[in-house]
């Protein structure tokens, strides 16, 4: 009987453990086709993540009591059309270089009333208000991702790290991240701070960054942005101005840059959204200048599946034009 009554009030307890719990799984997968042409060859092309990378995830929180919460997520992505798992290749940071389980990002944490904070592998606070300004749907296929020489080379996601976002204030909110090297010869220490506002029409982003590597002979790499975005009802302006010092060029060279793209969306009806963007790179190094133009739509089928389709432009001084095309599909469960 004794036994009876102790395994009852196990399970009383165990059921309102988990009836204050939550898990949840959820993925997005993005697929596109198209035609790919670097200036020297053409291609017709099966690719993943033409807007999106495609991930999948497990997240979740317990409630604790008075507004405290832990938290956790785990997250890996992976190639849709291979079926190949995340990998993750990184000048600064050579020891993330091959297949991590959870690519993407890994940690457990604490949210309340304080804000939030998380401690495992992290997103970069810097990366936070990138995403908010970026024209073209904050796609991959964005010309951001081709004009600029380095200032999408920062480590977005590093390890052994820690960050903290504050609760919104007044149309305000703060982020800090910190990742260590660990005393690894070949890794960076990574700190990143960012804060945004939004408010009516009007959203403002402000961001650093600076990867210290443990190479001594090897500079500090500092990325500051500013991104901006009015909407003006029937449109939404977008703009970001990055300064980056002391990055690395396709030509190895180590610069200085300044980098800065436009974008306008624009929605027709309930359904489809039309966007046009240009980006372009300047650095103290060379005379090459990069420019990239891109036009794109969407058309929403349902709350989580959209069709898509992009043209890219992308021209550098002596080199020849790249080219591409892609249409799509994105999906989240």
């Amino acid at each position: 009987m004794k036994k009876n009554l102790v395994a009852l009030a196990v399970l009383a307890a165990s059921g309102a453990s988990f009836a204050q719990s939550s898990v949840t799984l959820y993925g997005l997968l993005d697929v596109w086709g198209g035609r790919v042409d670097d200036g020297t060859s053409k291609q017709t092309s099966i690719g993943s993540g033409g807007v999106d990378d495609s991930r999948w995830g497990i997240k979740g929180s317990e409630d604790l009591g008075g507004g405290l919460k832990a938290i956790f997520q785990l997250e890996q992505g992976f190639d849709l059309d291979t079926g190949a798992s995340g990998t993750t290749t990184n000048d600064l940071n050579p020891q993330l270089n091959g297949t991590q389980t959870f690519d993407r990002t890994a940690y457990v944490g604490l949210s309340g009333d304080f804000g939030e904070f998380q401690i495992g592998k992290v997103w970069s606070a810097y990366d936070d208000v990138i995403g908010s300004s970026n024209a073209l749907f904050d796609a991959n296929i964005a010309p951001i991702y081709t004009a600029f020489i380095s200032g999408q080379n920062y480590n977005d996601r590093p390890i052994n790290g820690f960050r903290y976002t504050s609760p919104e204030i007044s149309g305000f909110t703060g982020t800090v991240s910190h990742s260590l090297d660990e005393k690894n010869p070949a890794a960076s220490a990574v700190t990143a701070a960012s804060i945004s506002f939004a408010g009516g029409p009007i959203g403002v982003q402000l961001g650093y960054q600076v990867e210290n590597p443990k190479a001594a002979a090897t500079p500090s790499v500092k990325y500051t942005l500013v991104g901006a975005s009015y909407d003006f009802g029937s449109a939404v302006a977008k703009v970001i101005y990055s300064d980056v010092k002391d990055g690395i060029n396709n030509q190895g060279l180590t610069v200085d840059a300044a980098e800065y793209q436009l974008g306008l969306d624009v929605p027709v009806g309930e359904n489809i959204l039309l966007s046009a963007s240009y980006a372009r790179s300047d650095d103290d190094k060379s005379t090459v200048k990069r420019d990239a133009y891109a036009v794109g739509a969407t058309y929403t089928l349902s709350k989580r599946t959209y069709l898509y389709s992009a043209y890219r432009l992308g021209s550098e001084t002596l080199q020849a034009d790249t080219r591409l095309f892609a249409v799509g599909i994105n999906h989240n469960f």
